[in-house]
């Protein structure tokens, strides 16, 4: 498995080269097998590259009727609101490409409703989601990529520092509660779920990110204690940055 760090000027520029890079890896698997399932995430960089993949050109060389979008983790917040990553990604690209997606191959994690009475049922049913779109004999579909955010403590999905559940349960897909950062109640994948991608990037822009960037990026670093640094993919983990989220971790490697 490889690793690779990607520094980029500025946050705009960020978002666009990933953008363009997740389009190129999307065309490239679809040469290869159909369909193709993604993970995306949230934040401000990964919604930033989401709208910069809708106005790029690379966009119209893609089958989006053979894409199948997922997320690594989601707020436990009724369906539409702003908070949730769902949200975001359908005002940036889901709208925009419009008829080229078919919803049916836009899997949310499900909000609170009659169905879903509380956090856990939307972890059990997202959890069978998944394995619904799974080959034979696997519990998840298999990810060409799955894109991360990185916070200023080093969480990537709901997997936060001192927060064991996520960290060490077996499950592909677990209920967070008493998350440090709001709302509390939340879905994630766990690590198991993270590493059966393909490959996995990690996106981070910004100053605030600098320290958690620099402490992943170290060697021994504990996933227990900077989470982000136990997200990787079977094939390649790639780190995107700009200047700001990638200087300390310049200095310090």
């Amino acid at each position: 498995m490889s690793r690779k760090v990607v520094v980029l000027p500025d946050a705009e520029s960020l978002a666009r080269s990933t953008a363009s890079r997740l389009l190129l890896a999307l065309i490239d698997a679809q040469s290869q097998h159909a369909p193709v399932h993604i993970v995306l995430t949230g934040g401000g960089a990964g919604t930033a590259t989401l709208a910069a993949a809708a106005l790029d050109p690379l966009a119209e060389l893609v089958d989006f009727s053979a894409v199948h979008l997922w997320w690594g983790d989601e707020r436990f917040l009724p369906d539409g609101d702003p908070e949730r990553n769902e949200t975001g990604a359908r005002a940036a690209l889901i709208d925009p490409l419009g008829a080229r997606l078919p919803a049916t191959n836009v899997h949310p994690v499900p909000g609170p409703g009659a169905d879903v009475p509380d956090v856990e049922a939307s972890a059990r049913a997202y959890r069978d989601e998944l394995a619904g779109w799974a080959a034979p004999g696997a519990a998840l579909p298999r990810f060409d990529v799955l894109m991360l955010g990185v916070g200023p403590d080093a969480h990537v999905a709901s997997l936060f520092p001192g927060l064991p559940g996520p960290v060490t349960d077996d499950a592909l897909v677990v209920a967070v509660h008493g998350s440090p950062k709001p709302p509390p109640l939340r879905v994630s994948f766990t690590f198991p779920a993270i590493r059966s991608a393909e490959q996995v990037w990690l996106v981070a822009a910004g100053a605030e990110k600098a320290q958690a960037v620099a402490a992943a990026l170290r060697d021994g670093a504990d996933p227990a204690r900077v989470p982000a640094a136990g997200a990787t993919g079977r094939s390649s983990t790639v780190w995107l940055l700009d200047t700001a989220a990638a200087a300390r971790a310049a200095t310090e490697d």
